[in-house]
C-alpha cells in the first residue's frame, strides 16, 4: 500500500556520520528529542537515504525523546531526488516524480520546490481514465484534470490517462455533405462538407448534427421533424469502456447542470465544470476505483 505523508512538516531530516542499519538509526536516534510534529525521519549518511517512523516518549509537548523507531524503506531501497518544481506537499506530484525519475526504488524522498522533503513509498497512482472530444484542443476536461492534480494536496496519487474523442473521427463513421454543429467555438474542421452552426439558428437544411441530446432538443425548438445525429457526448462515448481493475473512468456531460456523479458506471462532471467540481470529481473516482493508497499525517 502506498504510503504518502499527508503534511511534509511530519517529516525530519537527520545527517548521520554512522551507518544506517536499524541497529545504528537506534544507537543515535532513540532517546534524541525530536519537534511535536515529526512522524518520519529522513536519514542520510555518505549519500545514502533511509526513511523511518518514529514514536515520541510523549505525544503533547513541543519536544519529546524518541523511544522506538521503524525503519520503512532502508538505503539498498530508496533513492533520494533533488527537483526543484515538484510541489512535495501534492501526493500526485510525488507518485510522477517516482515514476519519471526513480521507476525501481520502493521508496523515493524528494527534496522539491521550497526547499521542502517529503517521500512516497511503495509509489502507486490511483489510474482515472479522463475521457473528452476534441477540438477544442487541448481538451478542456483533461487539461483541467491536469491543472487540479498540480495542486490537490488532499488526494492520494492520482496518474490521469487521457482518453480524447475527435469530432472529426466521429462525423466520419456517418458521411454527409452538410454537418450542424452546436457552436462555432470549438472550431471543427471538416473540410469535405458544409458546416453550420445551431446557435447561429441557420435556415433549415438537410444536414446531420454532430451533437448530443441537449443540442437535439434545442434543435427540435427551432426546426421541426427529428434530425440525423451523431451523438457527441463525452459520456454517451464513455459508456461502457472498459478499464482496469482498480481504475475509473472520468468524463463529462452537459445535461448535468450542477454537481457530480456516477452514471453508466463512470463518474460524470458538468459540462463547463468548475475546478471545485474537478476536484470533488476526482475524490469521487478516487472512491469509486476502491484502490486508495494510504495518505498518513
Amino acid at each position: 500500500m502506498t504510503l504518502v505523508p499527508d503534511r511534509y512538516r511530519a517529516v525530519s531530516i537527520a545527517e548521520l556520520d554512522g551507518g544506517l542499519s536499524e541497529q545504528a538509526l537506534r544507537a543515535v536516534l532513540v532517546g534524541r528529542p525530536a519537534y511535536r510534529r515529526t512522524t518520519y525521519v529522513v536519514a542520510q549518511s555518505a549519500g545514502r537515504t533511509a526513511v523511518l517512523q518514529v514514536r515520541r516518549r510523549e505525544p503533547a509537548p513541543l519536544m519529546s525523546e524518541i523511544d522506538d523507531l521503524q525503519v520503512l524503506a532502508g538505503p539498498e531501497e530508496t533513492a533520494y531526488l533533488v527537483l526543484p518544481d515538484v510541489d512535495v506537499a501534492v501526493p500526485s506530484a510525488l507518485a510522477r516524480a517516482a515514476a519519471e525519475h526513480a521507476p525501481g526504488a520502493r521508496c523515493v524522498v524528494v527534496r522539491g520546490r521550497y526547499e521542502h522533503v517529503s517521500f512516497i513509498l511503495d509509489p502507486a497512482a490511483v489510474r482515472v481514465h479522463v475521457l473528452d472530444v476534441v477540438p477544442p484542443s487541448p481538451p478542456k476536461l483533461v487539461d483541467q484534470v491536469r491543472r487540479v492534480l498540480e495542486v490537490a494536496d488532499d488526494l492520494p496519487p492520482v496518474h490521469a490517462v487521457p482518453v480524447v474523442v475527435d469530432i472529426a473521427d466521429l462525423a466520419r463513421q456517418a458521411p454527409a455533405a452538410h454537418y450542424l454543429l452546436p457552436c462555432r467555438g470549438a472550431g471543427t474542421q471538416l473540410p469535405d462538407a458544409t458546416v453550420s452552426y445551431l446557435d447561429q439558428v441557420p435556415p433549415q437544411a438537410e444536414w446531420t448534427l454532430l451533437g448530443c441530446a441537449r443540442s437535439q432538443a434545442i434543435h427540435g425548438f427551432f426546426y421541426p421533424g427529428p434530425v440525423p445525429t451523431v451523438d457527441t457526448c463525452p459520456k454517451t462515448l464513455a459508456a461502457g469502456r472498459p478499464v482496469g481493475d482498480g481504475e475509473v473512468l472520468l468524463t463529462k456531460c452537459c445535461l448535468r447542470e450542477t454537481g457530480v456523479g456516477i452514471e453508466d458506471g463512470a463518474v460524470v462532471v458538468p459540462w463547463g465544470a468548475s475546478a471545485a467540481e474537478i476536484l470533488d470529481g476526482l475524490r469521487l473516482a478516487v472512491r469509486t476505483a476502491g484502490q486508495v493508497p494510504t495518505v498518513r499525517p
